[in-house]
């Protein structure tokens, strides 16, 4: 090697060096931090199969801890060093950001907020969403809006003002979903509902479509957010609600496949609360009422095009189920928490389930969507205990009960090597150690 070439090696040694460095200062000097730019994080599995997080934590034992100016149960966001969550404040809706040391960089609050009416509900259920570019907001005010990473409003609209307001029982749920061009926003109640995408850049409406369908009182009403998917090689959107499952082309929102046949019997009171899990070419469709005893399980083929209702039926449970909290896919299964805290992994070709678990008997339900971070299974029950199992080699075995002191209904959310949890009265970040 010349005098030339050492040299050069020693400079792009010392760079890497540098820049290795200043990955881990952003970070407070763990591994860079992966995105996690919506509720259920990258290929909406509600999972992250690598890095080294924490068992034991609580209300007293953190990394760090801000106080949240309001009740949301909204999950938050990570963009690069950036945590973005929506809550009220004084009285408003608001987006709020904080660096990954929970010190809070800028919040910008919107009109008056509609507060929830369930005890675990909020005006601030819907998550936020980014694109790398803004972030996207809806809440149950009717306030759908982009914001620019440093806080400015890009643009907002009312979508209650616009299409009135919604019939739901409960308190609105579903979040908003971005495709390349256009921010989706669904309404499912009784009446007229609807989906509808919205110019990314200027918040112009591109499309509005109907879907309405007669069902028994209550099924009508969605909570589910709905999947950004390929389908057919195009991009596409699918949506369940109202004992359906649509895909929905981006350009125009016009349907090109959809299956029905999910209640049958024609049971009453069963809304679409849990958002589907997809696994390769198979959807995982929770249903029925699990919190009753009345559970269901689907699993549906997402090939073909048109109305598949007499085809793509592949498997039925009636036996496991969940209500609430949406289901994780991790290595190729399809993990519940059951609103009691009954754990199943089931293989989504068959149906079958490969094991089972439970977390201890408890009068209190699960509402939060657990999370799978590193082989550890995160299970926040309402009345703030976050509950830890090992999950690695198709076993289960509980590591930890972990008492944050307050109620916990967003969703855990995976940074690194640690774990923000959304309280009602704080935002924690958990770690091994104290940083």
């Amino acid at each position: 090697m010349t005098l030339r070439g050492s040299t050069a090696m020693r400079q792009m040694i010392q760079l890497t060096v540098v820049m290795g460095l200043f990955l881990m200062a952003r970070s407070g000097g763990a591994a860079e931090i992966p995105d996690w730019r919506s509720w259920r994080g990258p290929r909406d599995h509600g999972s992250i199969e690598t890095g080294h997080y924490p068992d034991q934590f609580g209300a007293e034992n953190y990394q760090w801890r801000t106080a949240l100016p309001g009740k949301g149960c909204s999950t938050p966001i990570l963009l690069q060093d950036r945590i973005y969550l929506t809550s009220p404040t004084e009285g408003k809706d608001a987006l709020l950001c904080y660096d990954t040391r929970g010190a809070e960089k800028w919040r910008t609050a919107f009109g008056p907020e509609n507060a929830g009416k369930h005890r675990n509900g909020s005006g601030s259920n819907a998550s936020p969403v980014t694109d790398g570019k803004a972030v996207f907001v809806f809440f149950k005010s009717g306030t759908l809006a982009a914001v620019e990473l440093d806080g400015s409003v890009r643009w907002t609209t009312d979508l209650v003002e616009r299409f009135g307001k919604d019939t739901l029982f409960w308190d609105h749920g579903t979040s908003p979903v971005l495709t390349e061009k256009y921010v989706i926003m669904v309404r499912m109640h009784q009446g007229e509902s609807w989906l509808a995408a919205f110019n990314k850049a200027t918040g112009e409406m591109a499309w509005k479509v109907a879907r309405n369908y007669t069902t028994p009182v209550e099924c009508d009403h969605g909570y589910a957010t709905p999947l950004v998917i390929q389908h057919q090689g195009l991009e596409s959107i699918l949506v369940w609600g109202a004992e359906h499952l649509t895909i929905h082309r981006t350009t125009d929102g016009q349907v090109t496949w959809s299956c029905g046949n999910f209640n049958p019997e024609g049971n009453k009171l069963w809304p679409a609360i849990a958002t589907p899990v997809i696994v390769n070419e198979m959807v995982v469709v929770a249903y029925g009422r699990n919190d009753r005893g009345i559970p269901r399980l689907h699993g549906v083929r997402l090939t073909g095009n048109g109305d598949v209702t007499a085809t793509n039926h592949v498997w039925q449970r009636d036996d496991v189920g969940t209500f609430v909290p949406t289901p994780i896919v991790y290595k190729g299964r399809v993990i519940l928490v059951r609103d009691r805290g009954e754990v199943a992994s089931i293989d989504p070709v068959t149906g079958k389930t490969v094991w089972e678990g439970r977390f201890p008997e408890h009068r209190s339900n699960y509402y939060a969507s657990p999370l799978i971070a590193g082989d550890k299974l995160y299970a926040p029950r309402e009345d703030g205990v976050v509950f830890v199992a090992n999950v690695a080699g198709d076993q289960f075995a509980l590591l930890a009960e972990n008492n944050m002191g307050e109620s916990v209904i967003g969703s855990p959310v995976p940074a690194a090597d640690r774990i923000l949890i959304r309280g009602e009265k704080h935002l924690f970040c958990v770690g091994n150690k104290k940083p």
